[in-house]
């Protein structure tokens, strides 16, 4: 993480320096969920990202987007999550699957309607594949947004799609995004929760 984005996220900051026992079930998770899955990574992004924002989940919105920009894959679609139903960019697929995760998300069931709609466009591979990513990207956010967490910024520092950047451009990060960030008075600080950095000692009490 360090190596790829410059510095810890905070999640792993807050989180798993409290709770470091499940940190290695937690990255084995993240590895599964970034990359062993058979699904095209375009329509997995439109999933987490929707996910992310019926959540309110801004720091998975964030990085989210930062790796996809990283990876190179468009983030079009992304900025008219909101209106997928109707807009033309979306195709069938994609809307079944984003009404799909977002009604199990929301209800935590879905309807025959619903269900029938996307066995139309997917396998029961992908099926499964899709019901476990809307729970691993609600897992995520369930972490994030009852402690207050918010984006860490990373999007406005990532690779555009279209402008190459290095590696070393990508792990230079201004002083503002570094480990002193202030907190927004709606996240953690104000909820009584120290901030300190990874695998540091923890504050005295």
């Amino acid at each position: 993480m360090r190596r790829w984005l410059g510095r810890v996220p905070t999640p792993y900051r807050v989180v798993f320096s409290r709770l470091p026992g499940a940190l290695f079930g937690h990255l084995q998770l993240r590895r599964a969920y970034d990359g062993k899955l058979g699904l095209d990574p375009g329509l997995r992004l439109l999933v987490s990202s929707h996910l992310a924002s019926v959540n309110g989940c801004t720091f998975c919105d964030d990085i989210g987007r930062a790796v996809a920009a990283r990876r190179r894959l468009s983030l079009e679609k992304v900025a008219v999550l909101g209106d997928y139903r109707r807009d033309p960019r979306f195709d069938a697929r994609e809307r079944a699957a984003l009404a799909y995760v977002e009604e199990a998300t929301r209800d935590r069931r879905v309807a025959d309607a619903t269900f029938a709609t996307l066995r139309r466009h997917f396998d029961e591979r992908e099926i499964v594949e899709l019901t476990w990513l809307a729970a691993v990207e609600n897992y995520l956010n369930m972490i994030n947004v009852p402690l207050g967490i918010e984006s860490d910024g990373f999007c406005a520092l990532a690779p555009s799609t279209t402008t190459p950047r290095s590696r070393r451009a990508w792990n230079t990060l201004p002083s503002s995004f570094g480990p002193t960030k202030t907190l927004t008075s709606t996240s953690l600080v104000a909820r009584g929760i120290p901030y300190w950095p990874y695998a540091s000692a923890p504050p005295s009490a």
